[in-house]
């Protein structure tokens, strides 16, 4: 073959072949579109855990209303494996009452199944409905009060929801923690409420939330 055919056929590729290469990319760049932009691929992605729908929170709808002759204490309930605390009316003479007896009526609000409202917003109590809280013994530290399980007993959430709530209360913290002991002859320990202990009230193992006395 003649070097000047070589060089005509080169230069004489069909005008379909010439259109063929911008017809693809539009017709890619419609598939994209189509597809929201988003290019499919078999390399796998971690994009994070998916967000949480549980709001952990109620609406001023949703807040238990308080007769005059009540008063507002805060309780730590488990919601999205955390604790977080919800208000709740207690009898206005709680307040100034004996320790023990205000360890109870916060008791019998940590323990008591939250109404529909808390369920929506995704709350939950590990706290066993049966738990009951009896005065100090002899010889035990000041402050102290005993369960009727033992503290280490309890699951690590119903611990910790205990724990923190009584945090709250001043005539419940002894030197900065809660000493709680149970029906046997144990000494009673100080528990201390960190934030570890909010965020994690499952981890028997953080390091700071539980001090012996």
């Amino acid at each position: 073959m003649k070097r000047g055919d070589v060089t005509y056929q080169k230069r004489g590729r069909p005008l379909g072949w010439r259109t063929a290469v911008p017809l693809a990319a539009v017709l890619a760049a419609a598939a994209l579109a189509s597809g929201c932009g988003i290019r499919t691929t078999t390399v796998p992605v971690d994009a994070g855990a998916a967000p949480s729908r549980v709001p952990c929170r109620l609406s001023s709808s949703d807040a238990a209303t308080r007769s005059p002759d009540s008063v507002s204490a805060e309780v730590y309930l488990v919601c999205a494996s955390q604790l977080v605390t919800v208000d709740r009316p207690m009898p206005a003479d709680a307040v100034g009452a004996a320790p023990v007896e205000v360890a109870r009526a916060l008791l019998k609000e940590v323990q008591q199944a939250p109404p529909a409202s808390e369920r929506r917003a995704g709350f939950t109590t590990a706290v066993p409905a049966g738990l009951r809280v009896d005065p100090s013994r002899d010889g035990d530290p000041a402050g102290a009060l005993r369960l009727s399980s033992q503290p280490e007993d309890l699951s690590a959430e119903a611990l910790a929801q205990l724990v923190c709530t009584y945090a709250e209360s001043k005539s419940l913290v002894q030197d900065g923690s809660v000493v709680l002991g149970g029906p046997g002859d144990y000494p009673p320990r100080g528990y201390l409420c960190t934030s570890q202990t909010k965020s994690r009230p499952g981890d028997l193992a953080t390091p700071d939330a539980i001090r012996l006395d």
